[in-house]
């Protein structure tokens, strides 16, 4: 199962006890996902392995999940709250898009946005006893086209990336859902900040950002 990075280790640090498994599970879930790529060179072995990933969500509750720890996770935290494994699998194709040599279009772009970013953000809303607003959608979007840009190797992929994260604006978040709305105003500096300005993961900039947005909501 792949490691958090310190944003989302920090962020998860501020989820109550109760609700910490199952967002723990869904994160752990989407940086496996991405780890497909990471560690592939391959493009066609990467899009084999997210399939079989999608497979494997799909077929969540129908049986005992296959020895893998990001599954197991999921099956035993998140399940139960009332998210199947068939609405997890629908994040595998924001992944999938990125496996292409070309520029990402503006609806390649968005489709990966929501695909990943708001599903993921939706299911943590969920888990965090919250409702899964335009104000979460949107921040999940936005959240996931920087990580795109932060990640990507291409210019044009990256640039495109922040312009359309800045499009998705940031809202007033309530109060339970802020854990994960940390993520959302950590990306919504990163916009401001663009290429060539990242700061690491976990920088005393970023949690000072992270605890402004605990306070205020914004």
């Amino acid at each position: 199962m792949a490691e958090l990075d310190r944003d989302r280790f920090l962020a998860l640090s501020y989820v109550s006890p109760r609700a910490r498994p199952a967002v723990e599970a869904l994160w752990r879930l989407d940086a496996t996902l991405g780890a497909v790529l990471t560690s592939g060179r391959d493009p066609l072995i990467s899009q084999i392995k997210l399939a079989w990933w999608r497979d494997a969500l799909e077929g969540l509750g129908s049986g005992r999940p296959p020895a893998e720890p990001a599954l197991e996770a999921v099956a035993t935290h998140v399940l139960p709250l009332g998210v199947s494994g068939a609405e997890l699998a629908e994040m595998e194709g924001g992944w999938t898009l990125l496996l292409t040599p070309d520029p990402l279009t503006p609806d390649e772009l968005a489709r990966y946005a929501s695909e990943r970013g708001g599903r993921l953000f939706g299911f943590t809303a969920r888990a965090l006893g919250g409702e899964v607003s335009d104000v979460v959608r949107a921040g999940g979007e936005a959240w996931a086209l920087i990580d795109l840009a932060r990640h990507s190797g291409s210019e044009v992929d990256a640039q495109a990336a922040i312009a359309a994260a800045r499009e998705r604006g940031m809202g007033k978040w309530p109060s339970r859902l802020r854990p994960v709305g940390m993520l959302a105003a950590l990306a919504a500096r990163d916009a401001e900040r663009g290429v060539g300005n990242w700061e690491e993961p976990g920088a005393p900039p970023r949690m000072l950002r992270m605890l402004r947005h605990r306070l205020t909501g914004r």
